[in-house]
């Protein structure tokens, strides 16, 4: 039976951000994807200039009212990403919590994008919205460092910290928390970064059980555009596949991310020439060229099983 995917995030025109960074890898395997364009600019907000519209709450609200009126609104999952609109977002948890009452069985995977290394880039009023509003309706959830400190009001300064802030988002809504990049030094040097990821299950019996891990990830010295939408996809797409086991689901999300960096960074360099940084362009995800990785993508970061 195929699985369909709702997706609510940005577009460009030019490169692989929002709906284009996740489309194309969950379609490779195998799911139906239904986008919704919050923004459609003409190429991501990292060059020097961009052109294009933002979609109103407004405008989502009579989008999705065409989607039922046809009833093609049976969704298995639903992915967002960037926002900078309160509104906006509201309407986002409106059509998720309807879509859930057709089907409690729906997953909502959300990338609570807020900012990174101390400082918020949208709007405050945004935090209040997540916290109270979004997180609650979440099943699988991707801050990063920053946002899951936001999010619970906890510092990270220890292994220790994150587990207990996953435990904090896991009782605020999701049964499934990846920190996507931390702060914390890695066990295999300052070359790397730390993730961790949680995950919830419910036995027959009734109890609770709890899988953590922890991966190292091999630092690139760039900046790239559209690999949260990335990542967030890839963990919808082998969580579904390995539903119980969230370190299969992570060994393999992020040996998709490296695979597609490294394609990446190689490329640019190659196109920037010998000690030259490369420019946006040149960063723009090789996604088509990866169809192989994403589909069958071999293991080169191994997450280790933590109490």
């Amino acid at each position: 039976m195929e699985c369909r995917v709702l997706s609510i995030q940005s577009h460009v025109v030019r490169g692989y951000v929002g709906n284009k960074s996740a489309s194309f890898p969950l379609q490779v395997l195998g799911f139906e994807v239904d986008s919704i364009n919050s923004v459609q600019f003409s190429n991501h907000t990292g060059y020097s200039h961009w052109k294009g519209q933002v979609l109103t709450a407004d405008e989502l609200h009579v989008l999705y009212e065409g989607i039922k009126l046809n009833n093609v609104h049976q969704y298995d999952y639903v992915l967002t990403g960037y926002t900078r609109d309160t509104s906006f977002l509201e309407m986002v948890v409106d059509i998720v919590q309807e879509l859930k009452r057709a089907n409690p069985n729906l997953v909502y995977v959300c990338d609570p994008v807020l900012g990174d290394h101390g400082s918020m880039y949208v709007p405050q009023n945004l935090y209040p919205v997540y916290k109270n509003k979004v997180v609650p309706v979440c099943d699988i959830i991707t801050p990063n460092q920053f946002e899951a400190e936001l999010l619970t009001g906890k510092n990270i300064s220890t292994e220790k910290d994150a587990v207990e802030v996953m435990d904090l988002l896991h009782a605020m809504g999701p049964d499934t928390v990846v920190i996507t990049s931390s702060d914390l030094p890695s066990r295999l040097g300052d070359r790397f970064l730390v993730s961790l990821g949680s995950q919830r299950h419910v036995r027959p019996d009734g109890s609770r059980t709890t899988q953590r891990v922890r991966i190292e990830v091999p630092k690139v010295d760039a900046v790239f555009v559209g690999t949260g939408d990335l990542f967030a996809a890839m963990l919808l797409a082998w969580t579904h596949h390995h539903p119980n086991d969230l370190k299969t689901a992570c060994e393999k999300t992020f040996s998709v991310m490296h695979h597609v960096i490294q394609r990446t960074i190689s490329y640019a360099h190659e196109l920037a020439g010998p000690g030259r940084r490369p420019s946006p362009p040149q960063l723009e995800l090789r996604m088509v060229q990866s169809k192989a990785d994403i589909e069958d993508p071999a293991i080169v970061t191994e997450a280790t099983v933590i109490s």
